[in-house]
């Protein structure tokens, strides 16, 4: 099993610097012009890294999938030209070849394929034939699955690619929210306690599906400590032929990444480490109240098996739901929080009971 303990950073600091990784650029690469124009534009702003759709996986048939291969000289005229370093997604073994054939640098893969292990390991095996030297970086698959994640890291990094990244660009989900796709933040953040050294890269165009939302979420990102930042970025995106809505001039993008506030991790104050103290008392105060509640759902289970009764009651659910989650919003805190937290004190409770239930 793959540790990932030797990953290597996925560019060198004299490339990125000693800010965040900033990897930008046009959603679908439409034609040489818009390329060539995009990319222009974002290196005048100091964009060192451009990044452009050769191949877009769509989600039902008709849909612009892009324009293929035929686009690859473009991103090449790109390095040539203008000298950024150029990316590009892949999906399939052929992808793979076409792409580092043509010199493109960094190679990512999307959240659909690295849902699917069939799929990453024939990505890793062209890689290994290859004996590629380049950075590849993995989204985080369509839903909210840290394992699968991690699988297709790993697979990938057992290829002997050493320079590997994640992506994080948000998990998708039924019904209407503020983001396109929600970014489920602590899955990243596990992602990031197991392997402290994988770098993680936030794709707030995909989280958010909406321009105005890049900022609040780039932001965001780097208050957690992600390492990075890739942005779709349009030279006319009104006029886009995938995910307009989404998309930033590249003098938006400039001023987005000038206001943005880059932390200092390494500071650290008594005082932080005193607010942190008590962070931690406090979570012990939270861990011995559970124990006493689920103590006391054990009581109440051994009763519901005296008196013959079901150990589920809707009503009663649906009230402390309705109640805490109420109490929950006037003390501040989210609805989407509480009702969490209570689903989950909810099910151990259910499970404490039935083990008091099924007790001979």
């Amino acid at each position: 099993m793959a540790t990932l303990t030797d990953i290597q950073p996925i560019l060198d600091k004299s490339v990125v610097g000693n800010g965040p990784i900033v990897i930008a650029g046009p959603c679908s690469a439409e034609s040489r012009e818009q390329v060539l124009e995009t990319a222009r534009e974002l290196q005048a702003n100091g964009i060192k890294i451009f990044r452009a759709g050769i191949w877009k996986p769509r989600t039902k048939p008709g849909g612009f999938e892009g324009v293929g291969a035929e686009g690859l000289p473009w991103l090449k005229e790109v390095k040539d030209t203008l000298g950024m370093l150029v990316a590009t997604e892949v999906a399939t073994r052929q992808h793979v070849i076409d792409a580092l054939n043509a010199g493109v640098d960094i190679l990512w893969i999307g959240a659909r394929t690295s849902a699917n292990p069939f799929a990453m390991q024939e990505i890793a095996d062209t890689l290994k034939e290859m004996n590629a030297d380049v950075p590849v970086l993995i989204k985080n698959p369509v839903n909210p699955d840290l394992e699968l994640w991690i699988g297709a890291i790993e697979r990938i990094y057992n290829a002997g690619i050493k320079r590997v990244g994640a992506i994080h660009r948000g998990f998708s989900a039924y019904g209407k929210h503020l983001y396109r796709n929600l970014p489920q933040w602590h899955i990243p953040i596990e992602l990031r306690r197991r392997f402290p050294n994988l770098a993680i890269i936030n794709d707030p165009s995909h989280i958010g599906g909406k321009r105005e939302l890049v900022a609040p979420l780039s932001q965001q990102a780097l208050d957690m400590g992600f390492d990075g930042l890739i942005i779709e970025s349009h030279c006319d995106p009104d006029s886009a032929w995938s995910d307009k809505s989404q998309q930033v001039t590249p003098d938006v993008l400039n001023f987005i990444l000038n206001t943005l506030v880059v932390r200092d991790e390494k500071t650290s104050t008594e005082s932080l480490t005193l607010l942190r103290q008590q962070i931690d008392q406090i979570d012990n105060e939270i861990l011995e109240s559970l124990n006493k509640r689920m103590r006391v759902s054990r009581e109440i289970g051994q009763y519901k098996k005296e008196h013959r009764m079901p150990v589920l009651q809707a009503s009663r659910y649906d009230s402390i739901m309705q109640s805490r989650v109420q109490l929950a919003k006037e003390m501040g805190m989210s609805e989407e929080f509480m009702q969490a937290v209570l689903a989950a004190i909810h099910e151990e409770s259910v499970r404490q009971q039935l083990a008091v239930l099924n007790q001979r």
